[in-house]
């Protein structure tokens, strides 16, 4: 049986965990309605953009712009992972790392950028270069911090030094759901869908006002700005979810342990007193 006063003492530290567990769990949800929000306003707005460049580049292939065209000289791609800097997030950034080690085994001759400091202390654990580490980005990114790494993949894709940019990143689905994808950014493709194909219909006819490459030249970079700007939303929300539901595991845990030890601590009092009231009936009964 063990001693009563290590079982309080044990007891007392994992009351003291569960205080923090539960203070992390209440932020963390906080957070969660905070980037939820955002994200969920500004996915109407880029899958439209998206479909709606998709739709002016195929208009009867009279629309080219170097963002749409294929880099066949290129002999690199560029691969962006976006992990966490905190950790206490369940499998969230394990997750992540093994969709990006997936990517870089079928792929060869990638520049690797990271974005977090989980996944920049991975890689440099097994030794990979990195061509870019970003390890101080905002836990909660703004338009303007995402802009300038999409203007960097636009101009290096412009001048064919990739022949595609891909971003690794956790896509939020729902609360209960959230997958690891590895999008291609670059050149601007219209996304595979488990949808069936609709049927062949007469080629649609536009009238652009003004011309296609006007247009192009406005729209294709703001779409690549906000299709990266929507991972960087996407990996945020799904964060906080996936460190609510960790922490709440855990503050359930520490829940159960405190009862155990609990129960433990009432065996042993109980055991100790018994054994006391033994040894005074013991000695009375030697004194008479």
């Amino acid at each position: 049986m063990a001693n009563p006063r290590v079982l309080v003492k044990r007891r007392k530290a994992v009351r003291n965990i569960r205080k923090i567990t539960r203070t992390m769990q209440l932020i963390a949800t906080a957070r969660f309605q905070q980037t939820m929000a955002r994200a969920t306003a500004s996915r109407p707005y880029a899958e439209r953009i998206t479909e709606l460049v998709q739709e002016l580049g195929g208009a009867g292939g009279r629309v080219e712009h170097p963002l749409l065209a294929d880099n066949p000289q290129a002999d690199r791609s560029a691969l962006l992972v976006v992990t966490s800097n905190r950790g206490l997030c369940g499998g969230y950034n394990s997750n992540l790392l093994r969709a990006a080690n997936e990517h870089l085994a079928g792929h060869e001759s990638v520049d690797l950028h990271m974005v977090g400091k989980k996944g920049v202390a991975y890689f440099r654990f097994l030794g990979r270069p990195m061509a870019r580490t970003v390890a101080d980005f905002p836990d909660m990114p703004k338009f303007a911090d995402v802009e300038p790494m999409a203007e960097e993949f636009m101009a290096q894709y412009r001048a064919g030094r990739y022949s595609a940019v891909h971003v690794v990143h956790m896509r939020y689905l729902s609360v209960a759901s959230q997958v690891p994808a590895c999008i291609q950014l670059l050149p601007v493709r219209r996304e595979a869908t488990a949808e069936p194909e609709p049927a062949a219909e007469a080629e649609t006819q536009y009238d652009f006002s003004p011309p296609p490459a006007e247009l192009l030249a406005e729209l294709l970079p703001a779409t690549v700005k906000v299709r990266l700007f929507q991972c960087f939303t996407d990996a945020t929300v799904s964060e906080q979810v996936a460190r609510m539901v960790a922490m709440k595991a855990a503050t359930d845990a520490a829940d159960d342990m405190i009862k155990l030890l609990s129960r433990h601590y009432n065996r042993a009092r109980q055991s100790q007193i018994t054994s006391e009231l033994l040894d005074i009936i013991g000695g009375a009964e030697a004194l008479k």
